[in-house]
């Protein structure tokens, strides 16, 4: 399981999503939690619809994983769930792993301490680094926003003010 906003689809995004298929294998599924419209409302920047950010990732998992890199054998099932809330189906379902970034760190630690609180098995938890700009700083989708760096963590440079 992964999940998020995924608006704009980052550098950081895709190494998320990539390590979540390779962590699947060729036998295995990927079940990723994309936030709904409402919930991804309580972000600090516009955020695009539901519908086009949904069509982003299943452009960037057809070109992007599974066609640029057969060679590796990726899982080739997976499946896209509406996430209304930060734990979406992980607190009942029966998975073994969530991928995360040291920033969502935590939330999986709760989300294993929930499942345990209902007598569910825990799951492996695999956090991957946050993926650097230029500068040093994270990739994130609020840095995009604000027009500071690109999806790839190229700096923006604003024209000299006189």
């Amino acid at each position: 399981m992964v999940g998020g906003t995924f608006d704009p689809l980052h550098d950081g995004h895709k190494r998320l999503l990539t390590r979540s298929f390779a962590l699947a294998g060729p036998d295995g599924e990927v079940v990723i939690g994309l936030t709904t419209d409402a919930f991804a409302s309580r972000k600090v920047h516009p955020i695009h619809p539901f519908a086009e950010r949904k069509a982003d990732l299943e452009r960037f998992i057809a070109e992007g994983i599974v066609a640029s890199a057969p060679e590796k054998k990726y899982a080739t099932r997976w499946e896209l769930e509406p996430l209304s809330d930060r734990f979406g189906s992980a607190l009942d379902a029966d998975f073994d792993a969530i991928v995360v970034s040291e920033e969502t760190l935590p939330v999986a630690v709760e989300i294993n301490r929930m499942r345990r609180e209902k007598k569910l098995r825990k799951v492996d938890i695999h956090q991957i680094t946050c993926v650097l700009a230029e500068d040093g700083r994270w990739i994130s989708s609020t840095r995009i926003w604000r027009g500071e760096i690109d999806t790839h963590g190229h700096l923006i440079h604003a024209p000299e003010q006189k």
